[in-house]
């Protein structure tokens, strides 16, 4: 932290209030995105989806668990891993706590994975969550919204890439995850959201990449020190399981 302009009080107020208007103008801006999200028109999800839970197999709309709006978080633990994403795994430290204020305002918030249950239910116990987690192995919900691929068509897809070295942050995750780049590229993060309404499943929005960025709490919160994120071009290496740093 060199280089830093050192003011008095009077000063500082000054460009405080400043950057207060600018601060107060993208708060207004993200209540109009918010509400812009809320008005995305609808599209009926007609695909028989299955998921394997806790209490065995379960359809979407079975998801709901008796509410009508379901947060989806598609977590990165693919078939070729032994343990769940890092990444993934720090924004879950977040939402877990969440989860009671979530399901107060009619929502449910599940993740789903493409591992099979039991390894997830293993890796959940060793994290100590409580947020409902779903395996959708054996079935296309991942794959049809864009969330996982088949490994030959991500080595197809990421091949320039590994000519030129994966980069520190996705050969970190993939080592830590257990499995090599590529099976570790045949998931991606992602976060979906669907209505049920007089029976029928809807889907209401989808974001993935940075679009996530607000599931990872710690962010916002080091956006504010005075070296905020402090990553530099290491994007995300410095990211760990809670029980790991």
């Amino acid at each position: 932290m060199t280089d830093r302009k050192i003011v008095g009080r009077e000063e500082w107020n000054a460009a405080r209030e400043e950057l207060l208007a600018r601060e107060k103008e993208h708060t207004r801006l993200g209540d109009d995105l918010a509400r812009q999200r809320r008005e995305l028109p609808w599209v009926r999800v007609v695909k028989d989806y299955r998921f394997e839970s806790d209490d065995g197999p379960r359809t979407l709309a079975e998801l709901f668990d008796g509410r009508s709006q379901l947060l989806v978080y598609h977590f990165m633990f693919g078939p070729s891993y032994s343990a769940g994403c890092p990444t993934c795994s720090s924004m879950a430290d977040g939402i877990d706590g969440a989860i009671p204020h979530v399901n107060a305002r009619d929502a449910t918030f599940v993740f789903v994975s493409q591992a099979p249950h039991e390894k997830l239910q293993a890796y959940k116990r060793r994290m100590g969550w409580s947020v409902p987690w779903v395996s959708a192995a054996g079935g296309d919900f991942n794959f049809d919204l864009g969330f996982s691929r088949g490994e030959e068509e991500t080595r197809e897809a990421i091949a320039p890439m590994l000519a030129a070295g994966a980069p520190a942050g996705v050969d970190h995750n993939a080592r830590s995850s257990g499995t090599d780049v590529v099976g570790y590229l045949t998931q991606g993060p992602g976060f979906s959201v669907f209505a049920l309404e007089d029976g029928a499943v809807y889907q209401t929005y989808s974001t993935t990449g940075r679009g996530v960025e607000f599931l990872m709490g710690y962010y916002g919160i080091l956006d504010r020190a005075p070296k905020g994120r402090d990553e530099g071009d290491a994007s995300q290496v410095w990211i760990r399981r809670h029980d790991e740093y």
